[in-house]
């Protein structure tokens, strides 16, 4: 009767051949004998009866594991296996598993091929990838990467939403000779990229790797950044803001841009990367080769297009149709985020406010000046259903009109602490 111990391990002959020395104590606890000498042990059992497949698995070399470590491992396994369990089928299956890593990095190449819809069911833009490739890199592999796609569940979600918004994963990460890129948590990041891990699961959904999304039902915080909108007050602070920035030479393409933005309501990229071409004059309007909604179609305002028409010498550049250039080719101004937050630092009141406040803001007068829901949709090209069809080629004048009256509004209360003998301020501006 053979009882695997040091002194018969020890014992163990070198053949030149492989074979098995079997422990009669714990039947399927053995021990390994190379053609080379190296002793290792081993689990063992059959599935299936005794024509079934073998399942065997390596439990340590001798000399590493003891005699008995050894025997207290296979216990474990035999036990499982003693329940109708197929322990070591599981174990070589969860080691193949897919991590979060890689189906996030698959999930990315699905999307740069255009196989994950965005809205409208239309391929994700690069700017979006862009912003997606970030809050997996900066948010979720750090605090999800390693675990197994099948193995997530509502609670790790939970836990993970928590960590983001307690700022675990925030950091000031150089991005190149003189980039920074300053990774923030709180409810809005958190809310953003637990909507990511949503999309991401539902495409382990799709190629079979899971039932079922364990986002699904989880709640997220509100957006607190999104739901801002600006008071008078707050608008008359941004006026003196852009003023001051003006003064001290802040880079006038950034002044308009932030210009822009308050008085059209039009998102950061936008007007980041408005051309030349794309301004109508005579119909009043930008027409938006490639916005978020597609093609789109903006009405103009009076003070919108005064920012476009008296832009001093400095912020044109001959040979860019960039409306906003950059300092070299024919590219459009990068810098635009940073210069946001710059000039918005200049008033403690203007804290955290960013374009889309500006737009949230825009479309909050709008509806306190009395027009519907679908003019508001239409002044920010947001498309719902067939609401804003019939403006996509033709402005009419009460479109217009409605530009023209919100935009005037919002420009009178940023003004407000510099008027002159009744006059608004003229507004530094850019375009050709």
């Amino acid at each position: 009767m053979v009882r695997l111990t040091k002194r018969t391990v020890d014992a163990t002959k070198v053949t030149g051949k492989e074979y098995f020395v079997w422990d009669d104590e714990m039947p399927g606890f053995g021990l390994r004998v190379l053609a080379s000498g190296r002793k290792s042990y081993v689990v063992q059992y059959k599935v299936g009866g005794r024509r079934g497949e073998t399942r065997r698995k390596s439990l340590g070399i001798h000399g590493v594991l003891t005699a008995e470590e050894a025997r207290t491992e296979a216990k474990k396994w035999l036990a499982e296996r003693a329940k109708g369990k197929d322990p070591i089928a599981e174990y070589a299956a969860n080691q193949k598993a897919e991590t979060i890593e890689e189906l996030c990095r698959s999930y990315i190449a699905a999307a740069e091929q255009g196989l994950i819809l965005g809205k409208k069911n239309r391929p994700k833009k690069a700017s979006t990838l862009a912003t997606d490739r970030g809050r997996i890199d900066r948010h979720i592999i750090p605090l999800l990467g390693k675990k197994r796609v099948r193995d997530v569940t509502s609670l790790d979600v939970n836990r993970f939403m928590r960590d983001v918004i307690a700022g675990k994963t925030a950091a000031d990460i150089k991005t190149g000779f003189r980039g920074r890129a300053i990774v923030e948590g709180g409810p809005g990041t958190a809310a953003r990229t637990v909507g990511l891990l949503g999309g991401i699961f539902s495409y382990a959904v799709s190629e079979g790797l899971r039932t079922d999304n364990p986002v699904r039902g989880v709640k997220r915080p509100a957006d607190q950044r999104r739901d801002r909108r600006l008071s008078p007050q707050d608008y008359e602070a941004l006026g003196e803001a852009l003023v001051e920035a003006e003064a001290e030479a802040e880079n006038c393409v950034a002044i308009a841009a932030v210009r822009l933005l308050a008085l059209t309501g039009a998102r950061l990229s936008e007007i980041a990367n408005l051309r030349l071409d794309e301004i109508d004059r005579q119909g009043r309007a930008l027409r938006l080769v490639d916005s978020k909604e597609g093609a789109s179609v903006r009405p103009l305002g009076g003070a919108a297009l005064a920012v476009l028409d008296g832009a001093p010498a400095a912020c044109r550049r001959e040979g860019c149709a960039y409306v906003l250039p950059g300092k070299q080719g024919n590219r459009p101004y990068v810098g635009l985020p940073k210069a946001i937050a710059r000039i918005m630092a200049r008033r403690g009141e203007l804290d955290r406010v960013t374009a889309h406040v500006l737009r949230h803001s825009f479309a909050s007068i709008a509806d306190e000046l009395g027009y519907t829901e679908a003019t508001v949709a239409a002044l920010l090209g947001q498309r719902s259903g067939n609401v804003t069809r019939r403006y996509i080629h033709h402005l009419d004048r009460a479109l217009i009109a409605a530009a023209d009256r919100v935009a005037a509004h919002i420009s009178a209360a940023m003004n407000a602490s510099h008027e002159t003998d009744g006059k608004v301020r003229t507004l530094p501006a850019i375009g050709g």
